[in-house]
Protein backbone atom coordinates (compact mmCIF):
# COMPACT_ATOMS: atom_id res chain seq x y z
CA UNK A 1 0.00 0.00 0.00
CA UNK A 2 2.95 2.32 0.67
CA UNK A 3 4.16 1.89 -2.92
CA UNK A 4 0.67 2.56 -4.29
CA UNK A 5 0.39 5.77 -2.26
CA UNK A 6 3.80 6.95 -3.46
CA UNK A 7 2.98 6.22 -7.12
CA UNK A 8 -0.36 8.01 -6.75
CA UNK A 9 1.31 11.01 -5.14
CA UNK A 10 -0.82 10.84 -1.98
CA UNK A 11 -0.07 10.13 1.64
CA UNK A 12 -0.67 6.69 3.07
CA UNK A 13 -3.41 8.10 5.30
CA UNK A 14 -5.30 9.38 2.27
CA UNK A 15 -5.03 5.99 0.59
CA UNK A 16 -6.27 4.13 3.68
CA UNK A 17 -9.21 6.53 4.14
CA UNK A 18 -10.33 5.75 0.60
CA UNK A 19 -9.34 2.05 0.59
CA UNK A 20 -9.22 0.64 4.14
CA UNK A 21 -7.90 -2.74 2.97
CA UNK A 22 -5.84 -4.11 0.12
CA UNK A 23 -8.96 -5.94 -1.08
CA UNK A 24 -10.92 -2.65 -1.26
CA UNK A 25 -8.20 -1.23 -3.49
CA UNK A 26 -8.18 -4.36 -5.67
CA UNK A 27 -11.98 -4.30 -5.99
CA UNK A 28 -11.90 -0.68 -7.14
CA UNK A 29 -9.08 -1.42 -9.56
CA UNK A 30 -10.84 -4.46 -11.01
CA UNK A 31 -14.39 -3.09 -11.11
CA UNK A 32 -14.30 -2.06 -14.77
CA UNK A 33 -12.66 -5.36 -15.78
CA UNK A 34 -15.30 -7.33 -13.90
CA UNK A 35 -18.09 -5.31 -15.52
CA UNK A 36 -16.57 -6.21 -18.88
CA UNK A 37 -16.40 -9.89 -17.91
CA UNK A 38 -20.11 -9.92 -17.02
CA UNK A 39 -21.10 -8.06 -20.20
CA UNK A 40 -19.01 -10.37 -22.40
CA UNK A 41 -20.53 -13.39 -20.73
CA UNK A 42 -24.09 -12.19 -21.31
CA UNK A 43 -23.31 -11.32 -24.93
CA UNK A 44 -21.99 -14.78 -25.81
CA UNK A 45 -24.61 -16.77 -23.89
CA UNK A 46 -27.01 -17.23 -26.82
CA UNK A 47 -24.28 -19.01 -28.78
CA UNK A 48 -23.34 -21.48 -26.04
CA UNK A 49 -24.95 -24.32 -24.13
CA UNK A 50 -25.49 -23.63 -20.42
CA UNK A 51 -22.44 -25.75 -19.53
CA UNK A 52 -20.22 -24.11 -22.15
CA UNK A 53 -21.35 -20.63 -21.06
CA UNK A 54 -20.40 -21.46 -17.47
CA UNK A 55 -17.08 -22.90 -18.63
CA UNK A 56 -16.26 -19.75 -20.63
CA UNK A 57 -17.18 -17.54 -17.66
CA UNK A 58 -15.00 -19.54 -15.25
CA UNK A 59 -12.08 -19.57 -17.65
CA UNK A 60 -12.31 -15.81 -18.09
CA UNK A 61 -12.62 -15.27 -14.32
CA UNK A 62 -9.41 -17.26 -13.82
CA UNK A 63 -7.64 -15.29 -16.54
CA UNK A 64 -8.68 -11.98 -14.91
CA UNK A 65 -7.49 -13.30 -11.55
CA UNK A 66 -4.12 -14.10 -13.05
CA UNK A 67 -3.41 -10.59 -14.38
CA UNK A 68 -1.66 -9.48 -11.18
CA UNK A 69 0.51 -11.84 -9.18
CA UNK A 70 -1.05 -12.34 -5.77
CA UNK A 71 -4.56 -11.24 -6.75
CA UNK A 72 -5.94 -14.79 -6.87
CA UNK A 73 -5.56 -15.25 -3.11
CA UNK A 74 -7.92 -12.31 -2.56
CA UNK A 75 -10.49 -13.15 -5.25
CA UNK A 76 -13.23 -14.41 -2.92
CA UNK A 77 -12.95 -11.41 -0.63
CA UNK A 78 -12.72 -8.94 -3.51
CA UNK A 79 -15.89 -10.26 -5.13
CA UNK A 80 -17.76 -9.55 -1.88
CA UNK A 81 -16.68 -5.89 -1.67
CA UNK A 82 -19.69 -4.58 -3.59
CA UNK A 83 -18.26 -2.49 -6.42
CA UNK A 84 -20.44 -2.48 -9.55
CA UNK A 85 -18.03 -4.85 -11.30
CA UNK A 86 -17.77 -7.24 -8.36
CA UNK A 87 -21.56 -7.36 -8.05
CA UNK A 88 -22.04 -7.87 -11.80
CA UNK A 89 -19.47 -10.66 -11.97
CA UNK A 90 -20.91 -12.43 -8.94
CA UNK A 91 -24.49 -12.12 -10.21
CA UNK A 92 -23.47 -13.39 -13.65
CA UNK A 93 -21.68 -16.39 -12.18
CA UNK A 94 -24.67 -17.24 -10.00
CA UNK A 95 -27.02 -16.84 -12.97
CA UNK A 96 -24.93 -19.06 -15.24
CA UNK A 97 -24.55 -21.71 -12.56
CA UNK A 98 -28.29 -21.71 -11.92
CA UNK A 99 -28.96 -21.97 -15.68
CA UNK A 100 -26.58 -24.92 -16.03
CA UNK A 101 -28.10 -26.64 -13.00
CA UNK A 102 -31.65 -26.16 -14.30
CA UNK A 103 -30.54 -27.62 -17.65
CA UNK A 104 -29.29 -30.68 -15.79
CA UNK A 105 -25.71 -30.06 -16.87
CA UNK A 106 -24.25 -29.32 -13.42
CA UNK A 107 -24.71 -31.10 -10.11
CA UNK A 108 -27.16 -29.31 -7.79
CA UNK A 109 -24.72 -29.28 -4.85
CA UNK A 110 -22.29 -26.91 -6.60
CA UNK A 111 -22.36 -23.31 -5.34
CA UNK A 112 -20.97 -20.06 -6.65
CA UNK A 113 -18.47 -20.16 -3.79
CA UNK A 114 -17.24 -23.49 -5.18
CA UNK A 115 -16.59 -21.76 -8.52
CA UNK A 116 -14.65 -19.00 -6.76
CA UNK A 117 -12.56 -21.56 -4.84
CA UNK A 118 -11.72 -23.36 -8.06
CA UNK A 119 -10.93 -20.10 -9.86
CA UNK A 120 -8.60 -19.20 -7.00
CA UNK A 121 -6.90 -22.60 -7.05
CA UNK A 122 -6.39 -22.57 -10.82
CA UNK A 123 -5.09 -19.00 -10.72
CA UNK A 124 -2.60 -19.89 -7.99
CA UNK A 125 -1.54 -23.04 -9.83
CA UNK A 126 -0.82 -21.16 -13.04
CA UNK A 127 0.42 -17.78 -11.81
CA UNK A 128 4.11 -18.61 -12.32
CA UNK A 129 3.59 -19.55 -15.98
CA UNK A 130 4.53 -17.04 -18.66
CA UNK A 131 1.67 -18.07 -20.97
CA UNK A 132 -0.92 -19.86 -18.80
CA UNK A 133 -3.98 -19.69 -21.11
CA UNK A 134 -3.81 -23.28 -22.37
CA UNK A 135 -3.18 -24.66 -18.90
CA UNK A 136 -6.05 -22.57 -17.48
CA UNK A 137 -8.39 -23.92 -20.16
CA UNK A 138 -7.26 -27.49 -19.40
CA UNK A 139 -7.77 -27.13 -15.63
CA UNK A 140 -11.16 -25.46 -16.05
CA UNK A 141 -12.12 -28.36 -18.32
CA UNK A 142 -11.04 -30.89 -15.70
CA UNK A 143 -13.19 -29.12 -13.10
CA UNK A 144 -16.18 -28.78 -15.40
CA UNK A 145 -16.04 -32.51 -16.18
CA UNK A 146 -16.06 -33.16 -12.45
CA UNK A 147 -19.16 -31.09 -11.70
CA UNK A 148 -21.22 -32.30 -14.65
CA UNK A 149 -23.99 -34.81 -14.30
CA UNK A 150 -23.36 -38.16 -15.82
Amino acid sequence: MDDVAKRAGVGIGTLYRRFPTREDLLAATYSARFLSLAETSRAREADLSPLDALRAYLEELVQYSSLYRGFAASLGTVLQIGTPGCLATTQEGIRLLDRAQKAGAVRPDISFNDLVCVATAISLATEQESAPQAHIAHLVGVFMNGIGLR
